[in-house]
Parts: C-alpha cells; sequence; structure tokens
C-alpha cells in the first residue's frame, strides 16, 4: 500500500465512522484524541491503518498492563469459550477466578465479578447505604467514579457541580466534596457531618486527573475516621488495582478499605471488573436483601481472563520490571525538558504517573501537585496540543497527561519513545 492509498484509507475510515456513530468514536474520552484508527496491538506497540507503530503509553486507557493480545490470555480466553459463553449459571472458571483474586489481594473476604468499572462503583455505594441506614457520601475533587448520573461530576468545578447536560440537577445532591491530601478538611467534614455519611469513595492515588500520590497520613487519617463514624471506606481502584502491586494501592499504602472496585489490569484487556470486601458488607448480595445483578457478570471470557492474567502477575511478577522501566522513562523526559528548556513536569509513580507543562503559579514548574487546585495552575492544554505531535511521532499516551507503563515495555521502546519526544519537543519548540 502506498502512502497515499494509507493516507485515503484513514480519511475513508474517519468518514464512514463519522456517518454512524456519533462524533465518529464510541466513547466522549476519544472525542479530543487523534483520529488515529489501529489495526493491531502486539506488546506495548500500536500498528495504526498506515503502518505507522507506536510506542504505547496510554494501554487502552489502562486495561492493557501486559500488553496488548498477551498469548497466555487470548489463548486461555480462546480455549474457554469453544465450550460456551454465557450460562445464566455458575460455572468453575468463576470459582477460580474468585478465588485467585482473593489469593492475589489478600484482605478481602468476598468477590463478586462485573463488566465496567462504573457499575461496580453503583454497587458499592449500595452496599454501604444499605449497611449503614445512610444516604450521605463523600469524595474528593478531581477524582472520577464513572459516568453514570449519580457519579460524574465537572471537575472544572470544586463543589458537585454536574458533567453534562441532561444529567438531573439533583442527581448529586447527596454527595460532599472536600478537597485531596487535606486531613484538616477532612476532620472538618466528619465534624459537621460525620454521622449522615454512608461511604467515603478514593481513588487512592489520584490517577484519572494529574497521577496526584496521597501523602503518607492522608489516607491513615481516611481510614481512622471512617472508622469512628461507622462509615464505609471505599476504595476506587480501578486504575490502582493490580498495577501498583498484587494487592493494588491497599498494598502500596499500607492501608485497608471496606470495599474497594477493580478493572482495567484485572483481566490483561478484557472488559471486567471486581468488587470486593468484607465479608459483613459483600454478604448482603449473597442473602438477597441488597441487589446486584448483570447477565454478563462472571461470563466465560471475563473469568479465563482474569484467571491467566493473574496466573501471569502471580507466577512471573512484573512489578519490579515495571517500577525500572517507568524510572528511567521518567529520567529521561526531563533531561528531554531540560535538553529544550521547557517546564516539562513529571509526578506520580514509576508505572503510573503524569507529564504536563509548568504553569505561570506553579513555582518554576516543578512544585508538587497535591490536589485538583494545584493541578489547575499548570499548562494543561498546551500539553494536550503537545500529546497530539507525540502522536505524530510514534508515541501514543493521553491529552490529558497519564503515561501507563506495562510489564511489556522493554529497552527497545524507552529507547524509541525517548528519541520520539525528543523529534517532538524538536518540532514543538523549533530547536534543532
Amino acid at each position: 500500500m502506498t502512502t497515499s492509498q494509507a493516507a485515503t484509507r484513514t480519511a475513508g475510515l474517519r468518514d464512514r465512522a463519522e456517518a454512524v456513530i456519533p462524533g465518529g468514536v464510541s466513547s466522549n474520552v476519544r472525542l479530543l484524541a487523534p483520529r488515529v484508527f489501529f489495526e493491531r496491538g502486539a506488546g506495548p506497540r500500536l500498528w495504526d491503518v498506515e503502518g505507522n507503530d507506536y510506542v504505547d503509553y496510554l494501554l487502552g486507557q489502562g486495561p492493557a498492563f501486559l500488553g496488548h493480545a498477551h498469548p497466555q490470555v487470548t489463548e486461555a480466553v480462546a480455549r474457554a469459550v469453544r465450550s460456551g459463553m454465557v450460562y445464566g449459571a455458575q460455572h468453575a472458571l468463576e470459582v477460580e477466578a474468585a478465588e485467585r483474586f482473593i489469593a492475589a489481594v489478600r484482605w478481602p473476604d468476598l468477590v463478586r465479578f462485573g463488566v465496567s468499572g462504573t457499575e461496580s462503583v453503583q454497587g458499592a455505594l449500595r452496599l454501604a447505604r444499605a449497611a449503614t441506614g445512610r444516604r450521605r457520601l463523600l469524595r474528593f475533587a478531581g477524582h472520577y467514579h464513572g459516568w453514570i448520573d449519580n457519579v460524574l461530576m465537572d471537575f472544572g468545578a470544586e463543589g458537585g457541580r454536574p458533567g453534562t447536560l441532561g444529567q438531573p440537577a439533583d442527581a448529586l445532591a447527596d454527595w460532599l466534596v472536600a478537597p485531596f491530601n487535606d486531613t484538616d478538611a477532612l476532620a472538618e467534614v466528619f465534624s459537621a457531618h460525620g454521622e449522615e455519611i454512608a461511604a467515603v469513595i478514593v481513588e487512592p492515588m489520584m490517577c484519572n486527573q494529574g497521577a496526584i500520590v496521597a501523602e503518607p497520613d492522608f489516607l491513615e487519617a481516611l481510614r481512622a475516621l471512617t472508622t469512628a463514624h461507622g462509615t464505609v471506606l471505599i476504595f476506587d481502584e480501578v486504575i490502582t488495582g493490580f498495577r501498583l502491586a498484587l494487592g493494588g494501592a491497599a498494598e502500596h499504602y499500607g492501608v485497608t478499605p471496606d470495599l474497594a472496585v477493580y478493572g482495567k489490569a484485572l483481566a490483561g484487556g478484557w472488559p471486567v471488573s471486581a468488587l470486593a470486601g468484607r465479608e459483613e458488607l459483600m454478604g448482603r448480595f449473597g442473602t438477597g436483601e441488597v441487589n446486584h445483578s448483570g447477565t454478563f457478570n462472571a461470563s466465560v471470557m471475563a473469568a479465563a481472563a482474569v484467571v491467566a492474567t493473574l496466573e501471569v502477575l502471580t507466577e512471573d511478577p512484573p512489578y519490579e520490571r515495571v517500577a525500572e522501566h517507568g524510572t528511567r522513562l521518567r529520567a529521561g523526559l526531563a533531561g528531554l525538558g531540560d535538553k529544550h528548556q521547557v517546564p516539562l513536569r513529571i509526578q506520580g509513580l514509576p508505572a503510573a504517573f503524569h507529564v504536563s507543562f509548568g504553569g505561570p503559579r506553579s513555582v518554576g514548574g516543578s512544585a508538587p501537585v497535591r490536589d485538583l487546585s494545584g493541578l489547575r495552575e499548570l499548562d494543561l492544554v498546551r500539553y494536550a496540543e503537545f500529546s497530539r505531535l507525540l502522536a505524530e511521532h510514534g508515541v501514543w499516551v493521553a491529552g490529558r497527561g497519564i503515561w501507563y507503563v506495562s510489564a511489556a515495555h522493554g529497552d527497545a521502546e524507552l529507547s524509541d519513545a525517548l528519541e520520539r519526544v525528543d523529534a517532538a519537543l524538536t518540532a514543538d519548540t523549533g530547536t534543532a
């Protein structure tokens, strides 16, 4: 295929998509992304329909923690579905998936599988309300817990403003919103409303916005306050689960929640979520007093993908390799920022970090960002535009700044990525 033929194919796919799919995309998260059509992925790389390769640090918004099309996972799913897909009943792989999950994460007593993190969050909130008899909920500014009306919030607002047209104005009426990493503000909320709050839900590392790590005393204070007030503590580990450690953020930080929601890295790229927690909470599903349903929950494909993924993560743990690659990548990016004399900022952990440009109020572009208000001080618009330039140079990343490292990234990807980022910064700054 010639270059012109390939470009024509991309343009044709774009026109066809826009004719039958709203905005040409199936998720609004992709509306502002470069309109690239991919043909395949393998390990840490993607190839588009024009034959261009990309070093992938987006990983499908996080799920491809093992890399794309991991052979052990894809073969396990293919083998399992030859016997069936959805039974409307239980099957042996479901039990094995649950056993492996509990053995890996260690702190929960019970687990239920779902399809998306958004729906499993709903199950967690429902359980908390059922257990406490309370209605109010607490969350943190800038944290994301799904796109459903009762959780979607405008990231541009500190409070609980709806995030979209069509969302009822009162859909968020039960929420209290506090700044992340602020133990004093947290204590004030509990002093005023502690006996009303059914649950606190938190990204233990604020990954969706800024890759902001929890400060040492914040999660411990949150655990102590929720325990003291009989409030259910929910960790939203959709991103951090199985990524920061085999036991997720709970293991990484040494703080145990009452309930936690998992997804993304759980099933090697397959759409699987999990809600896990203490028996006295999760057991309410088993008695039938609290409803949790779903035709595709723990399907054959889902269970096979979970079993195979957890086999890989436990038999050949990739966490040291991921940390080493992420550390070298972060150092290389920082060096390129210095080389091109741009205020490139890198924050987070080696497995998941945020890249941005410093803003005029960000203390030389290097002050740690600890909450949503600090994130707003950065030049996020410039980085979003730069991410499009990175795509043109063969580095696939999110426009909002998050970079994910997979178990499949190696020396070749590190070298290629840094060379391509260097070229993109040269084009961006006009330096030779």
